[in-house]
């Protein structure tokens, strides 16, 4: 797939002077790149984390009414993503989080395998980029955290090599049982216990590089198990 993409890329710059052709490939293999690990998102898994953070932002204001169809539509979502190819198998321990976003030191990882759901990601550059490859890393995350990947695969494209993917993945059963917990809170009408519910679901995300995610998370479509399942 990679061969035949760079080929592609290099057969439309035959005709273009060299070093122009150098820019041009790098600039495409980038975007390709950036797209192909988006691509590993779960549509539906990323939906959910958006319900997520909006119905925990409405709670954090208080108000339980208008927090009940977020909280209805992330359990849906979670519950199409868990049916979907996303998905994969593996034990805690095994995933490795990526060194940008270690997990608390006072946190065990599990030993069980357990499915999980790529539902996000973040772009990491180093503190000596340009200004405008910074910014465009912030809107890049932005859009990535609205579930909006093929724009921030775009705006991903000036910053190129420079920075790296971190891929989240959310624990199903974990994050299915916070947010039920938040469910039956906002019924209550507690969003404290509801937003501190969501809190949980958000703080057992776990992030892994890109790496790791081209050799253990199942690409677009396939059927193949990951490592570990």
């Amino acid at each position: 797939m990679r061969l035949i993409a760079s080929l592609a890329v290099v057969t439309g710059l035959a005709a273009a002077p060299f070093g122009a052709q150098a820019a041009s490939l790098h600039t495409d293999w980038e975007k390709y790149k950036a797209t192909r690990a988006f691509n590993r998102l779960s549509a539906d898994g990323q939906r959910a984390m958006v319900d997520i953070l909006n119905a925990k932002q409405v709670l954090d204001a208080g108000q339980t009414e208008q927090a009940i169809p977020a909280l209805y539509d992330a359990t849906k979502r979670l519950t199409a993503a868990g049916k979907a190819n996303a998905k994969f198998m593996a034990a805690e321990n095994a995933l490795h989080p990526a060194p940008q976003h270690p997990a608390p030191s006072t946190h065990t990882p599990g030993t069980t395998p357990t499915t999980w759901i790529p539902v996000g990601g973040e772009i990491v550059g180093s503190e000596t980029l340009a200004p405008e490859k910074k910014t465009a890393i912030a809107t890049a995350n932005s859009q990535l955290q609205a579930g909006k990947t093929q724009q921030a695969a775009q705006t991903l494209q000036v910053v190129g090599e420079d920075a790296d993917f971190i891929l989240a993945l959310a624990p199903l059963d974990q994050t299915q049982g916070a947010i039920n917990r938040a469910s039956v809170f906002t019924e209550a009408r507690n969003p404290k216990e509801a937003s501190a519910a969501l809190q949980q679901a958000l703080d057992g995300l776990v992030f892994v590089s890109e790496d790791f995610a081209e050799t253990s998370i199942p690409a677009p479509g396939g059927k193949k198990a990951a490592s570990g399942q």
